[in-house]
């Protein structure tokens, strides 16, 4: 499907271009080992599955403006560490655990499979690519440098700096207003469903719905549908 008239890439980053999921799955290996949880846990595994259960449904949370960056920061690790016995985990701890964490993952410099090979052919086909997240200020500009693709995007576009979380319809206003894109000729890309394309599609916009886990169609409307990046090429 060749589309001739797209001249600006609102392009999700986390788990869409940057590997956040297997990346931070390292970060939380090299942490148990540092902080020696093992002396609290009787398998790592019980510390790392109750991490991602909280993960997941904070950033849900987060992203719908129900709690804010510092209780999830700290509350994602006060729920995991709770479950380790004898371990009492104050806010000081969590915040410790969560520093470790973040300066960990965003040294990892792992991307999807196809990302940069992607970013690369959009980028010579002089598109205009603005990365669109809701991830933390520093930690994603520390993620861009690991991963290399810094130079490839034209406006770097965050929540912090918006005031608002993607699916908002104020992300998208700022979006548009410091990118100077326009709703009729951009395309939106993203893994996320109902932050990315939602969010995406009630501000006017065409959407390509990133969907590592086919297993699980889109649960809504999108233009596109694409289960690896490379497939984008033919769109693009």
């Amino acid at each position: 499907m060749e589309n001739k008239h797209y001249t600006d890439l609102f392009i999700d980053f986390d788990d869409t271009l940057y590997d956040t999921h297997g990346n931070a799955d390292i970060a939380l290996r090299e942490l148990f080992a540092e902080l020696r949880l093992d002396r609290f846990f009787p398998r790592p595994e019980v510390f790392y599955d109750a991490y991602w259960l909280a993960n997941i449904d904070l950033w849900t949370r987060y992203s719908k403006g129900e709690i804010t960056r510092d209780f999830l920061i700290v509350e994602r690790f006060r729920r995991p560490l709770s479950l380790g016995e004898g371990l009492v985990p104050d806010e000081a701890f969590c915040l410790e655990a969560s520093d470790r964490f973040l300066e960990f993952c965003s040294s990892k410099p792992g991307l999807v499979e196809g990302a940069r090979d992607l970013a690369d052919y959009l980028r010579a086909r002089g598109y205009r690519m603005h990365m669109c997240s809701n991830g933390f200020h520093e930690v994603q500009y520390k993620k861009l440098r690991a991963c290399g693709l810094q130079d490839h995007f034209d406006t770097i576009i965050l929540s912090e700096d918006a005031g608002y979380n993607k699916p908002a319809p104020q992300f998208f206003d700022y979006a548009f207003k410091i990118s100077g894109a326009r709703p009729e000729t951009t395309l939106m890309i993203g893994d996320n469903y109902a932050t990315d394309i939602l969010g995406a599609r009630q501000a006017g916009l065409d959407t390509a719905f990133f969907n590592r886990f086919p297993q699980y169609p889109a649960p809504g409307e999108t233009n596109y549908e694409v289960t690896a990046l490379s497939e984008l090429k033919k769109l693009l």
